[in-house]
Order: structure tokens, then C-alpha cells, then sequence
């Protein structure tokens, strides 16, 4: 079979009908094993295992090798913008009396194409608030950081943040503005912490609240309304000397800090921030109910946000169905914790408007190419 041959049997099966079912098909079996995958995976790990990645692993029990069972969305969704842009450019007449077909084309290429957008940029966070407090920063209550803060200063803070992403590498971290360096002796990606007893093996801790506590490995958690607690063993240098090993957790409340060189640093596990370029002001939180119920009737959130350049700013009221955009954030009454905390759910996704522009062309396409059909059947009545 000559080059040419296998060239055009290619393009055929890149082009082909068959391929649009097949690829479709997929689809529908990876939608279906998401959905009863986040049962124990959760929805963020069921979505990001299924449709967000190029092959589903299934790991072999017992061992460390995983196999590819199938092809993951992220690959089904490549394959099948392709086959539809080939047989678009394929088969379409580049006429008039095809402009709606290919709109509607267009309209669903666009639409598989902004989840991909999606999938790469959009960002989601939390802004707990309480009333009258101000916040410059959201947080990402699944993904946590080591921060080291320089509390010198009692008018501000200077905080470096390490990742959990750099924290379970382990190794040595250089902090860069200070001349603290971090190193990781442990991470535990989920661990529970308890008071030690006799006996316990010996502390890990040789400073801080740490030495008195036992932390214990926890299979990480996947529900959706869990969040793991990541603990860290970190050994702080600067100077040439070691302050000892520490033991990080959002579980210690205690504070814990160091000097070096008159210069106080403490150290934080805490849920990762993403700080702002204005200011967030809780003024007031309404939960009502339905009388003589617990049934909730109405969550509302009085905000002020506070100009950039130290403006007069502006207040807004948020609830639900009724979202703030500002600066590209989108804020969403999402809960509350006790009488006086809102919690606001806070999205960052450019390609918001995709699906709205995609589904308006599809059915745009859908429209014209009936019309098109139904003048041309009116003008063989006529004649």
C-alpha cells in the first residue's frame, strides 16, 4: 500500500461518522463512571481522574504499576474536535445554503474548546469573613501552605509562603527575602494529632508545641465536604545554625516562632492564599429562616469593597442567584459559619462566557439552516 493510499485511508477514518459515535460513546461511559466515582473519590478527584486528564489509571492492588483502562476526556475531547473541524472542512459545501451547519459546527467546536480553557484556568477559593472584618485575600481550603512570618514589626506582617507541592519533594528550601532556610524532615499529606503517651516513639519535635504531640499517617480524604490536615516536620537554618525540628499543622493552634538576629519568624500551616489587590469588608450577614422552621430561607452578604488605589469603593449586596463580579472574581454566597461568618465561594473563569456564546451559535446555526430549508421549500411551492 503506497504512502498516498494509507494517507487518504487515514483522513477518511479522522473524518468518518464512525469516529463522531465512538467518540460521543466515550463520553458517555467516562460521564457515567465519574459520577459513581465521586461517591469515593469526591467530585473534584472523580472529574479530575475521568474527564480532565488523557488516560484513566487503574492501579494493580498490591503493587505500584497502574494500567490505562481508557482513554480519559481531556483525550476524547481532542480526538473528537479534530474529527469534527476535518469533517466540517470535508464535508460542508462552502455554499450559503450551508451557513447554518456551519455555525452550529462552529458552536460546538467553541463549546468542547472552552472546557479545555476551563479545565487549564479556572480557579476556585473561599473568603470566610466575619462581620465587620476586612480580608485582602481569598483561600484554597484543598491545598494548603507553610507560611513563615516575619513578626517583627507589630504594625505588619511579612509572610513567605511555601507550598504543599514544594513541602512533599522534601529537601531544602531557601526562603527567598530572608535568610531562613526550611528543611523538610517529614510531610503528611493527612495526619491526626493527639497528645503523646508512654508509648509513643520518640518525637520527631525537638522544639515548639510538636515535641509533646504524636502525629499519625492518615489515608488522605477525597468527600468533598472533608479537608485534609496536613502536617510538616521542618528544621529552620539561617546563619549557619539549626532552631531545631518543628512540627507544623492547621490542627496547632498554639503560636509558634523563633529568633534569629533580633528578628522574630513564626511559623503556619495554613489553607494557601491568593491576596488582593483591594480589600473585602463583612458589614452585614443575614441567615433567615422560614417561621417556626430551621429551613433556610435567604443567605445575604453585605460587602464593601474597598478601591485598589484607596478610592471611596462601593457596597454590594451578594445572595443567592445574585453573585458579585469584580476584577475578574466572581463571588458567590455560599454558606456561613455561626451567626456572624459568611463564607463566600470565589471563581476566577476567562472563559465564563464560552458555553453561553457556544450554545447561542449552536442554536443560532440550528435556526438559520431551518430557515434556509424553508425559503427553499416556499420557493418550490411557488413555483
Amino acid at each position: 500500500m503506497s504512502d498516498a493510499t494509507a494517507g487518504v485511508r487515514a483522513w477518511r477514518a479522522l473524518t468518518s461518522l464512525q469516529l463522531t459515535i465512538a467518540c460521543l460513546a466515550l463520553l458517555m461511559v467516562l460521564v457515567v463512571a465519574c459520577t459513581l466515582a465521586q461517591v469515593s473519590l469526591g467530585t473534584l478527584g472523580a472529574v479530575n481522574l475521568y474527564m480532565r486528564s488523557f488516560a484513566v489509571w487503574w492501579k494493580v492492588p498490591g503493587t505500584e504499576w497502574s494500567i490505562a483502562v481508557l482513554p480519559g476526556g481531556a483525550l476524547v475531547g481532542v480526538v473528537l474536535i479534530v474529527n469534527l473541524v476535518a469533517a466540517q472542512a470535508r464535508r460542508l459545501e462552502r455554499s450559503w445554503r450551508k451557513a447554518g451547519l456551519w455555525i452550529a459546527h462552529a458552536g460546538l467546536v467553541l463549546l468542547l474548546a472552552g472546557e479545555f480553557v476551563t479545565s487549564a484556568l479556572q480557579v476556585e477559593a473561599q473568603l470566610p469573613v466575619e462581620v465587620g472584618q476586612t480580608r485582602n485575600y481569598v483561600e484554597s481550603p484543598r491545598e494548603v501552605e507553610l507560611a513563615l512570618v516575619d513578626v517583627t514589626d507589630p504594625s505588619h506582617d511579612d509572610a513567605y509562603a511555601v507550598p504543599d507541592s514544594l513541602l512533599s519533594q522534601g529537601g531544602r528550601i531557601e526562603i527567598p527575602g530572608t535568610p531562613v532556610a526550611l528543611v523538610v524532615k517529614s510531610f503528611l499529606r493527612n495526619a491526626e494529632l493527639s497528645r503523646r503517651g508512654p508509648g509513643d516513639p520518640p518525637a520527631l519535635a525537638t522544639a515548639g508545641v510538636g515535641a509533646s504531640v504524636a502525629a499519625r499517617e492518615l489515608p488522605p480524604v477525597t468527600a468533598d465536604d472533608a479537608a485534609n490536615r496536613t502536617a510538616v516536620y521542618v528544621e529552620p537554618w539561617a546563619g549557619g545554625r539549626s532552631y531545631g525540628t518543628w512540627l507544623a499543622s492547621s490542627e496547632l493552634g498554639a503560636p509558634q516562632s523563633f529568633t534569629h538576629e533580633g528578628r522574630t519568624y513564626a511559623l503556619a500551616m495554613r489553607a494557601r492564599r491568593d491576596y488582593l489587590p483591594y480589600s473585602v469588608t463583612l458589614k452585614e450577614f443575614r441567615h433567615d429562616v422560614y417561621p417556626g422552621t430551621d429551613i433556610p430561607k435567604n443567605f445575604s452578604s453585605k460587602v464593601r469593597i474597598g478601591a485598589p488605589e484607596g478610592g471611596p469603593g462601593r457596597e454590594v449586596l451578594i445572595y443567592m442567584n445574585n453573585p458579585l463580579r469584580y476584577e475578574g472574581l466572581t463571588y458567590y454566597q455560599a454558606g456561613f459559619d455561626g451567626e456572624h461568618t459568611t463564607i463566600l465561594q470565589v471563581v476566577r473563569n476567562p472563559s465564563w462566557l464560552v458555553p453561553y456564546v457556544s450554545c447561542g451559535a449552536i442554536a443560532l446555526g440550528l435556526a438559520v439552516q431551518f430557515l434556509i430549508h424553508l425559503a427553499g421549500f416556499a420557493r418550490g411551492r411557488r413555483a
